[in-house]
């Protein structure tokens, strides 16, 4: 943890010069825990997968296949600006979620929504912070497209492309994603 800290501390010094290396330390700081916890989800569907041959558990088996790291590392840059946001450093919390349950560890976000508190959550770890996230995904009815078309395919351009409910943003946060996922060339960190 205090060699990430360091990490953000050096992030927060760059100039607009060094965007690259901002880059690459944000990648060097967040990819280990995002390939950890997607290789376990991934074994976890593997096996659930040799095991499930009823359309009765298909809906288990969507649930459970992790989608491309990729998306996953997109999204994190996105959310988090590249590491640079306060929810990152002071709360873990890589992809801007709020909390679901009062008694969450959390942080208030400093801009209101009318007279209203946004309050994100607070993650020990980025494992959990990762973990919450895929959950999330496979989880909320927002996204089922999203993992019925993960099942389909394992193309990050058109599985992103149903990620339109994760911001308000809509198709316009699709089409960021995408581009950060092409112009990063984050499809190099995807299971072959």
């Amino acid at each position: 943890m205090k060699y990430i800290f360091l990490l953000f501390i050096l992030i927060a010094k760059l100039s607009s010069n060094e965007i690259t290396d901002k880059k690459n330390i944000f990648i060097k700081a967040v990819l280990p825990s995002i390939q950890k916890v997607h290789n376990n989800l991934y074994k976890q569907y593997l096996y659930a997968l040799k095991d499930i041959n009823s359309s009765q558990n298909k809906e288990l088996l969507i649930s459970l296949k992790p989608h491309p790291i990729s998306i996953t590392l997109a999204q994190a840059a996105l959310e988090s600006g590249w590491g640079t946001s306060r929810f990152f450093k002071q709360a873990n919390n890589i992809f801007g979620v709020w909390i679901k349950d009062s008694s969450d560890s959390k942080i208030a976000a400093l801009q209101k929504r009318g007279k209203r508190t946004i309050w994100l959550k607070k993650f020990k770890s980025f494992d959990e912070s990762i973990l919450d996230y895929y959950h999330l995904l496979s989880t909320a009815p927002a996204y089922k497209e999203f993992k019925r078309l993960n099942m389909k395919t394992d193309n990050p351009y058109l599985i992103a492309e149903k990620l339109n409910h994760y911001s308000e943003l809509g198709v316009e946060y699709t089409k960021r994603v995408k581009s950060v996922i092409r112009h990063n060339n984050f499809t190099k960190y995807d299971k072959k």
